[in-house]
C-alpha cells in the first residue's frame, strides 16, 4: 500500500513539473511593469482583513449569546 501511494506521489510530482512551462502571463507582466500589481495586492489584502475582522466580531457576538444562554 505504501509503495502505491509513493508511486502515485512521484507520478503527480512529475506531472506538475512538466506542466510548468516558461510562458509568462501577459496580464501579470503588464501589471508588474506598470506597477499596478501593488494595487491588486493591497485590494486583496484589504478584503481579507475585512473578512477576518467580520468573522472575529461574529465570533465575539456568538460567545456572548452562548454565555447568556448558559445562565
Amino acid at each position: 500500500m505504501k509503495r502505491i501511494i509513493l508511486l502515485l506521489c512521484v507520478i503527480l510530482q512529475s506531472l506538475q513539473t512538466f506542466s510548468q512551462e516558461n510562458n509568462s502571463v501577459e496580464m501579470a507582466t503588464g501589471l508588474r511593469s506598470s506597477g499596478k500589481i501593488y494595487v491588486v495586492v493591497v485590494v486583496i489584502s484589504v478584503i481579507f482583513i475585512g473578512l477576518a475582522a467580520y468573522l472575529f466580531t461574529i465570533d465575539k457576538r456568538l460567545k456572548k449569546i452562548e454565555r447568556e444562554n448558559e445562565r
